[in-house]
């Protein structure tokens, strides 16, 4: 055994000769200089445990510009053909309950379907962007979508738009939005909120647009021809789908496990291994059966702390914001507002949408607010929460285009950041699975809020209920996520007392086995205050 042990030493120094005379780093040694050294746990950096540097970066960096605001591009218009004819369905609201004579429960259950199928297939979405290809993902779901549009224009009853216009085109909207979003964050990083407030602000230039032409479609076509044109106008989704260009990997990512295998495990555990006087064979064995495990851990971040307390948070925050973009149009109208204006109250929404998603984005990509963007989110939906409450008091058109400004700033400002909030809590290698998930938790809040607020209204007469219930669901979205985070800044205080005790800090990190645990616990910022690079024990 001890001759064994020692072939492997000689090989190990020959492996680093031979990469000194081609004037190369001895693999597995870190260099000094780079930043990579100074992330690595205090035992990795001596030099024989260090991980290589091609599968510590599996990618190259993401540019934060090129051919990434093309990608910002395609996202933009994503969002206008899924998420704004979205909200213009509406505005088709009160033709559907007069022309099938149904009430507002029934009637509801369209716009229910679609934000359901939307979210609660994004998974789907995900699965085929990272399996085939975003690019066909995208082009699928506009196909999907547009059929769905095509064939609920000749509709003979609610149950046939329930499955066409909800199932179908929602299905559709599922392929193309989740993919299309993750696809923005793997292009930014430095930028990644602007480039997420760009993308974003497609839902609301596309309402402020959509919704008066949706109107005049109605009053010269019908709902039916309506309908038939925006099918038309949703296969440029196919479009949309062509720009997703896959961004560039500096090495081959097939290599990273090999490289795993026979640099980190033989290396970092050698000591170890010689005082247990375990054989080569099984050294090896081991491994694989470790990166066979880690290959099942694309949805790890599902046991994170940070991220089911955001899971319970978006529950709440969907449930309260769906049914007012479905009942702000008929409630307008119940008050005495013209089509036209309520019309216009949703362009209005809209076009302030455009607003926050910019601003909110541009601000916390600014240093003083970039390490509060949980702050920023939670204070948007609580404020958008407090409108919902005032607005059975505002009866008035004059009154109710203030709301409009403010609610629409505020939903844009959140919608924007959901993204990046995500990507703080998973990483960016888990984003475009994070989102799929975060919008299935749409899925079931979309589902259910629109029903129940109208069967409130058939129940009480009014919408006051409705509304109150959607106000106080966001608050407490708010506030839920608000105690959240203060825990979280009790635990960063016990970690930075982690890091002036350097035996408890070297105990830690030198132990892969339980580096690996910690990590699993801790979020980007978390990691940073233990000056590790967290890619290096978990691929989250």
């Amino acid at each position: 055994m001890c001759l064994h042990i020692r072939m492997h030493q000689e090989m190990d120094l020959q492996d680093g000769a031979k990469c000194k005379l081609d004037g190369e780093q001895p693999t597995g040694w870190a260099t000094p200089a780079s930043s990579v050294r100074r992330s690595q746990p205090p035992a990795l950096r001596r030099g024989r445990g260090a991980w290589p540097h091609s599968a510590m970066a599996p990618r190259s960096g993401p540019p934060d510009g090129g051919w990434g605001w093309m990608i910002v591009a395609g996202c933009f218009l994503v969002t206008i053909c899924t998420r704004a004819v979205t909200r213009c369905i509406s505005i088709f609201f009160v033709e559907f309950q007069a022309y099938f004579g149904q009430d507002y429960a029934r009637t509801a259950w369209i716009h229910s379907i679609v934000d359901c199928a939307t979210m609660l297939c994004a998974p789907l979405g995900s699965l085929i962007s990272n399996h085939v290809s975003c690019q066909v993902g995208i082009m699928l779901g506009g196909l999907l979508a547009s059929t769905g549009l095509i064939l609920s224009s000749f509709a003979a009853s609610l149950e046939h738009l329930y499955l066409s216009l909800g199932v179908l085109t929602g299905l559709g909207f599922a392929l193309c939005y989740s993919p299309a979003i993750a696809m923005v964050g793997k292009y930014f990083n430095k930028r990644k909120a602007l480039a997420y407030g760009i993308a974003m602000s497609g839902s609301g230039i596309g309402t402020f647009i959509l919704a008066p032409v949706v109107q005049l479609l109605i009053e010269h076509f019908s709902w039916r021809g309506a309908l038939l044109i925006l099918g038309g106008f949703v296969l440029n989704l196919c479009v949309c789908g062509a720009l997703m260009r896959p961004i560039a990997l500096k090495e081959d990512r097939k290599t990273a496990p090999g490289l795993l295998e026979q640099e980190y495990v033989p290396e970092a555990q050698k000591q170890d291994l010689k005082r247990m006087s375990i054989c080569s064979p099984l050294i090896k064995a081991w491994s694989h059966e470790c990166l066979c495990y880690c290959s099942w851990k694309e949805y790890d971040f599902l046991l994170m702390p940070g991220f089911m307390v955001l899971a319970v948070s978006v529950l709440f925050m969907a449930y309260g914001c769906s049914p007012l973009f479905v009942y702000l149009v008929p409630y307008a109208l119940s008050v005495g507002v013209s089509h036209h204006q309520a019309a216009f109250l949703m362009s209005i929404l809209g076009v302030i949408d455009i607003i926050g998603n910019i601003t909110f984005g541009w601000l916390t990509d600014r240093r003083c607010l970039k390490k509060h963007r949980h702050f920023c989110y939670l204070f948007a939906v609580g404020m958008d929460g407090l409108c919902c409450l005032f607005l059975p008091v505002l009866q008035t058109f004059p009154l109710l285009v203030p709301f409009s400004f403010t609610f629409g700033y505020f939903d844009g400002a959140y919608v924007t950041l959901i993204p990046v909030v995500t990507a703080d809590v998973v990483g960016t290698s888990s984003l475009s699975s994070a989102l799929g998930v975060v919008y299935f938790l749409h899925a079931i809040p979309y589902l259910v809020s629109p029903p129940v607020a109208g069967w409130l209204v058939d129940t009480t007469g009014s919408y006051t209920a409705s509304f109150l219930l959607c106000g106080f669901s966001m608050i407490f979205s708010s506030t839920l996520l608000c105690f959240a985070r203060l825990a979280k800044k009790i635990k960063r205080t016990h970690l930075r007392s982690l890091t002036n005790d350097t035996h408890s800090k070297h105990h830690i990190w030198t132990n892969g086995a339980i580096a690996y645990s910690v990590t699993g616990e801790l979020d980007q910022k978390d990691a940073e205050l233990l000056s590790v690079d967290t890619s290096s024990y978990s691929n989250r």
